[in-house]
């Protein structure tokens, strides 16, 4: 995924939109997600798993304070 497809996520995706931004496959993300060991906190919502975004560019290393100002470091 390039920087501008992630920073236009919502504020929560699915496993397999999270896994794709890791560079993992649909089902390994899946996988570790049943299994606990996702590389972000995954929530489960009914019966779907969600990933908040901000998590997600955490793992990923980017820093959305340094970014723009529009998103002021906590």
């Amino acid at each position: 995924m390039t920087l501008a497809e992630l920073l236009a996520l919502p504020l929560m995706v699915d496993v397999g939109t999270a896994a794709r931004a890791l560079g993992l496959s649909r089902s390994t993300g899946y996988e570790l997600a049943r299994r606990g060991e996702f590389p972000c906190r995954v929530l489960h919502v009914g019966s779907s798993y969600r990933i908040p975004t901000a998590e997600l560019l955490r793992v990923l290393g980017i820093d959305l304070g340094e970014l723009s100002p529009r998103f002021p470091a906590a």
